[in-house]
Parts: C-alpha cells; sequence; structure tokens
C-alpha cells in the first residue's frame, strides 16, 4: 500500500472548500476545513492505535482500554469521524458534528478546554439553511473519508503539521487584508526564527502567535524537542486554530492563551510578567486604539520609556516583548511597518531610549508586497539584552532581493543549500552572523559590511541622525549611471538622421508612382 503525502492530503482538501467557496470567505470556512482536519487525524490516530494493541493483546479488551488510556487523545465513539460519517444523512448533522466535538473536548479537558468554542457546525448565518447546511457539511464528511490519516499510512511524521500550514497559507492568500490576522508567510517566519537562533532549553514565545506558524518555526530552529513554547492570540477562532496546529505538530506542552496582550497580558508568573529567552512576533501593523489611555497605570510598567501613540501600538508591542524577555540574555525580534523606524514624537523618543539602552542590535529592511493583504514595507527589527559593550547596529537593505509574483512576492531559500542558487534568507542571516562575530568597533565611524546591502553603523552614526533609523541614511544603494560618449551620441544622432532622410526619399518616389 503506497503511504499518502503531504500533497495527497492538500489536493483532498483543497478539494473539500468547493462546498464552501462563493458562499463563505476564507477567513471564516478555514475554520470548518481545519477542524474537520484535525477531527480526522486524531479519529485515525485512534484507530490506528486499536489495530496495534488489539494485535498485542488479542481479545483482552481490558488491556486494550487501559492501553488506550495512556495515548496522547481520548477519541470517544461518538466523536470519531467514522460516527460521523455513519450519520452524514442525518438532518441534524450540524449539531451532531458539534455534539461530537463537545465529547472530545470533554475528554481531553487538559489539552483541549474551550478549543472548539468558536466553532458552529450548526450555524444557519454561516453555513445555510437546513438543507443546503446538511449538504454542504455532507460533502465535507464525504471528501475527508476518502483519506486514511493512520500514521502507518502516512509517508514522515510531519506530514499532518506540515498540511496544516500549507493550507493555512492557502487560506491566507485568498483572505485579503484580513490574512495578516492569522498568518505570517512562511520565508518572512523561517528568516526570523533563523536570525533569533533559539538554542536547546530556550523559552519561546509569541504574543500574537496567530495561528502559531511562526512559533513552530521557532521550534523547528531548536533542534531538539527541548524547548517550551508559549504564546498569545487575541482572536478566538485563531486561537483554536493555533492550539490545534501545534497538536498536529506534536508540541503537546505548547501553552496558549486567549486574550488581549497589550491589555490583558496571560502569560504570567504570580502576579508578575512570565520572562523567555526569545520572543518573537508579527504584530498588526500600527494597531489603532491599543489602550493607550490605560498604558501610564499599567501595572507591569511596560511602558517606562514613554506612551506609544494612541492610534499606533508598533511600540506597544516592542515595549512588551522586551519587558518580557529576559535580563541581560534575552532576544527579540519583531516585523514592523517601516514607519515605525522613522516617525517622530512618542515613537522617536522611546526609540531613541531603546537605543541609549543599547537593545537595539539589527534591523533589517524587507522587500515590499511580502506580506498577505497589504504591500506596505516593513523591516525586522532585533533587539538584544547581551550585546554587552557593543553599541554598533547592524542595516541590512534587503528589499531587492526576492522572487516576484503575481500578487505576492516571496523570499527565495535554496531547497538544497546550494551555494549557486539564489537565497535570500541565507544571505541575511549570514551577514547577521558575520557582524555578531566580529569584534565591536574600536573606531567613532561605522564601516561597511556589503556595499549597497549591509553597514554597521556606530552609536555616533545613530546619534547624527537623531535616531532615525530610516535604513537609506545608512545603507548606500544610489547606482551611478555609465558615463554617457557625448562625441559617439552625437555620431550616432547623424546617422539616424541620414538614414530617416533616405527612408523618406525612398517612400516619396514610391508614393509618385503610385499617383499620389
Amino acid at each position: 500500500m503506497s503511504k499518502i503525502t503531504q500533497k495527497e492530503i492538500n489536493q483532498t482538501v483543497w478539494k473539500a472548500c468547493d462546498s464552501f467557496r462563493g458562499v463563505l470567505d476564507p477567513t471564516q470556512y478555514k475554520d470548518y476545513v481545519l477542524t474537520m482536519l484535525f477531527v480526522k487525524y486524531v479519529s485515525d490516530v485512534w484507530k490506528d492505535k486499536q489495530t496495534v494493541y488489539k494485535a498485542k493483546y488479542g481479545d483482552d479488551a481490558e488491556r486494550i482500554e487501559r492501553a488506550l488510556r495512556n495515548e496522547r487523545f481520548q477519541v470517544p465513539a461518538n466523536a470519531t469521524f467514522d460516527y460521523l460519517f455513519d450519520n452524514i444523512n442525518e438532518n441534524n448533522l450540524g449539531e451532531l458534528i458539534n455534539i461530537a466535538l463537545e465529547h472530545l473536548e470533554d475528554a481531553n479537558r487538559a489539552k483541549l478546554e474551550r478549543v472548539f468554542r468558536n466553532i458552529d457546525f450548526n450555524s444557519e448565518s454561516n453555513l445555510g439553511q437546513t438543507k443546503d447546511r446538511n449538504r454542504r457539511l455532507k460533502n465535507l464528511v464525504v471528501d475527508f473519508s476518502t483519506m486514511d490519516l493512520q500514521p502507518s499510512h502516512l509517508d514522515g511524521n510531519d506530514v499532518i503539521g506540515d498540511a496544516y500550514e500549507y493550507l493555512i497559507s492557502q487560506f491566507a492568500e485568498g483572505a485579503g487584508k484580513k490574512a495578516g490576522e492569522f498568518y505570517t508567510p512562511s520565508e518572512v517566519s523561517t528568516l526570523l526564527a533563523k536570525l533569533l537562533n533559539p538554542q536547546p532549553g530556550n523559552r519561546l514565545c509569541d504574543p500574537t502567535s496567530g495561528s502559531g506558524s511562526l512559533l513552530i518555526k521557532l521550534a523547528k530552529e531548536v533542534g531538539t524537542n527541548n524547548f517550551s513554547i508559549y504564546g498569545q492570540e487575541v482572536n478566538g477562532s485563531t486561537w483554536a486554530l493555533a492550539r490545534m496546529n501545534m497538536f498536529l505538530h506534536e508540541i503537546d506542552n505548547g501553552t496558549i492563551e486567549w486574550g488581549d496582550t497589550l491589555n490583558n497580558p496571560r502569560l504570567l508568573e504570580g502576579d508578575q510578567l512570565m520572562k523567555f529567552h526569545i520572543v518573537a512576533a508579527n504584530p498588526p501593523f500600527s494597531l489603532d486604539k491599543w489602550g493607550a489611555e490605560n498604558a501610564s497605570v499599567d501595572q507591569y510598567n511596560r511602558f517606562h520609556r514613554g506612551i506609544p501613540p494612541k492610534s499606533k501600538g508598533d511600540y506597544a508591542f516592542i515595549s512588551h516583548m522586551i519587558e518580557t524577555s529576559y535580563e541581560e540574555i534575552g532576544r527579540v525580534g519583531v516585523i514592523m511597518p517601516n514607519g515605525a523606524l522613522f516617525r517622530g514624537s512618542s515613537e522617536g523618543k522611546i526609540r531613541e531610549q531603546l537605543i541609549r539602552e543599547n537593545l537595539l542590535e539589527a534591523v533589517v529592511g524587507l522587500p515590499s508586497n511580502l506580506f498577505f493583504g497589504t504591500g506596505i514595507p516593513a523591516c525586522i527589527l532585533i533587539f538584544n539584552k547581551a550585546k554587552g559593550n557593543n553599541k554598533d547596529v547592524l542595516f541590512i537593505d534587503a528589499s531587492q532581493g526576492y522572487e516576484p509574483g503575481k500578487n505576492q512576492n516571496r523570499l527565495r531559500i535554496s531547497e538544497n543549500n546550494d551555494p549557486n542558487e539564489p537565497d535570500d534568507i541565507r544571505k541575511i542571516v549570514e551577514c547577521y552572523k558575520a557582524f555578531q562575530s566580529s569584534n565591536p568597533l574600536k573606531s567613532e565611524k561605522g564601516i561597511i559590511i556589503e556595499d549597497k546591502f549591509a553597514y554597521r553603523a556606530t552609536f555616533k552614526d545613530l546619534e547624527e541622525n537623531e535616531f532615525n533609523l530610516n535604513i537609506p541614511r545608512y545603507v548606500d544603494t544610489f547606482e551611478e549611471e555609465a558615463p554617457i560618449d557625448i562625441a559617439a551620441t552625437q555620431k550616432e544622432i547623424v546617422k539616424l538622421k541620414s538614414e530617416l532622410a533616405e527612408v523618406e526619399f525612398k517612400m516619396e518616389n514610391y508614393l509618385k508612382e503610385l499617383g499620389f
């Protein structure tokens, strides 16, 4: 029996979306499709374990049941995918699916508590009146029934998790501006994870975790299972996707909280903010009404460098992230709109203070049109509490390194690490590592790391620019035009005029011959 591949799962699930296209926005129907994929997977894993234990213990039902109780998930008989398939012709199919999800949640309360509370398979407003709703749900279940997701039938351990990630990215592509609320493009997440370079034993956090893709990239970068993951997400349905995403990537101990990070941080130790080795995020760009009215009395004192403007929450997220990183060893990576580099007023004062405290380590300018639903130019800021005496800041202009696309550009990454293939991510990361490994500059003048790509700025450079971080102030990308040979150009003009006169003369004779 040939094993099912990620590509085959992708194709099957993408086909299952046909029942919803034209009826629901992708930001809505993604929840139904991805939840059903989760139910199908845990059901098939359960079925696979039943088969294994039956082969091992024969007809000893008690021993089989005892062994099953130690599995990752418990799947009650009336919560399995097969149970739903057996009942696809019932006129209350949506209600049966909801009940199955409740039973699945109750049986796995420590893992799945509240995960399915924001998804309603019996919603008339989303799925239509009873007849249409049942038809759509029946098609959905039938489409999923064609896949066998038992682990022994899968082509690798990461197939399901990677398929889930792929599908989220596809939903994001069709979701327009709303996509940024739940997904960061894979290549950007990969770049940020490689820049932060998490190590075994690290605590990893994303305070705006979306569907969890960035956290998963950080986890993979560790290279072992020796890490702990934490996140918080404000949107209930997106929070549920993140929880499921963690389980499908076999990260069972991840802690993802539901709530507003700025106004109600949930990652706490006692009455203090929890601290992390690595904090990474792609917060909503320039969030309006982020909670500035309460910032002056913030019980965690996150805004002691200044309160960002109420209409732009960029530095509110930066302030939170820095305060939640460990002193002396914590590192922060955050994706920001380019305006955060140079806007003045309170943001300028906060930016200056961060630089004076020697927290800022690198500024990476990204290509335009990388993110779903927005063409706003963006950058990555790296803050490092372990800079020591090195007050230099690396500036990278990576805005020209990308693969152009019809709707969206992509950072290129070599699949085989071939040095001859374009690899925008590798170029940025290697430049950053070179900056980190070199000795701090003793001179007061910055040096060019790579012409027209990267520059190492001293504190004096930053001070002279009034702590404006606009990348063109540091990385000179100006291309001189080739000198013009005036004499040769003049000869070419004379030659072209002569040829034109000859053509006009011939044309005039042709017209005369024709009687004009």
